[in-house]
């Protein structure tokens, strides 16, 4: 996008929203849930970015998918506190790349008390990769015409032509 003395950018208030400050290994562990719970408004906010090719109309629904994130910590600081800080230190502990494989009894514990009380189900391997449909409240953005372009070369003429003046200049092809 390039920009000009005539862009107008976003105020400050506009794009001031409560942060989530938190380490990777938290993010790690909480990311299946995170991405379940706000699939939504983060399609949401993808398809308005591809759409429009301006991430300054995208605020608000930028705003929102940050906001989901953090209903999703703070539910699981409400209800699962303890195990999920178990499960973490396993992440952090386990091994130096954090592998989930090595982690997979606190995990479980983990995602009983989320479906148990946040009501958000582990989703299984792959569902992330699979095609879905998104249906957006928003209008369908209007659509570029496409260029026209003139034919850069004239069409070749139809019809008899003339003999050629030496015939044919490879006589050893008969």
């Amino acid at each position: 996008m390039v920009l000009t003395k005539n862009t107008q950018f976003p105020s400050d208030e506009e794009l001031t929203v409560q942060e989530i400050n938190v380490s990777w290994p938290l993010l790690l562990a909480a990311s299946a849930y995170i991405g379940k719970k706000c699939e939504w408004p983060n399609n949401e906010f993808m398809l308005c970015k591809q759409e429009l090719k301006d991430p300054r109309k995208c605020i608000q629904e930028g705003k929102n998918v940050t906001a989901c994130a953090l209903k999703v910590f703070q539910g699981i600081k409400k209800h699962c506190q303890d195990d999920f800080n178990h499960y973490v230190k396993c992440l952090e502990q386990s091994s130096a790349t954090q592998e989930l494989s090595l982690c997979r009894k606190t995990q479980g514990k983990v995602d009983a008390c989320v479906l148990k009380n946040l009501n958000i189900e582990r989703p299984s391997f792959g569902y992330f990769c699979e095609a879905k449909v998104h249906n957006s409240p928003r209008p369908e953005p209007e659509k570029p015409k496409p260029k026209e372009y003139p034919d850069a070369v004239p069409p070749i003429p139809q019809g008899p032509y003339p003999k050629a003046k030496y015939d044919n200049r490879h006589p050893w092809l008969y």
